[in-house]
């Protein structure tokens, strides 16, 4: 396999993570209320997805509230996730591949 296709699927699977991450984090704040913040389980959600979270907070402007980011950072994540997923599959054919 072609280095240009392992390195795309590398950053899909560091997205997925991130994402599934997220959507993690985000049920288990549903299921433990404000109690969130004191649950271990929840604090490595917290580490897992903490530089995706502070690299869409940099780049969005400061009148989007914090506690949207998240919401925000999950959505950014599906989308990349599936553009890779698309340039996943351009490299392929143009290599001649069945990805």
């Amino acid at each position: 396999m072609p280095f240009e296709i392992q390195l795309v699927s590398i950053l899909r699977i560091l997205v997925e993570v991130a994402g599934l991450a997220l959507l993690g984090q985000g049920l288990l704040a549903l299921l433990a209320g404000k109690y969130r913040h004191d649950n271990l389980v929840y604090k490595l959600f917290q580490i897992v997805t903490g530089p995706a979270v502070r690299a869409v907070r940099a780049i969005t402007p400061r009148f989007i509230l914090d506690a949207h980011i998240p919401f925000l950072t999950f959505f950014l994540l599906f989308w990349l996730w599936l553009g890779l997923a698309a340039l996943r599959q351009a490299l392929c054919a143009m290599q001649g591949l069945t990805c």
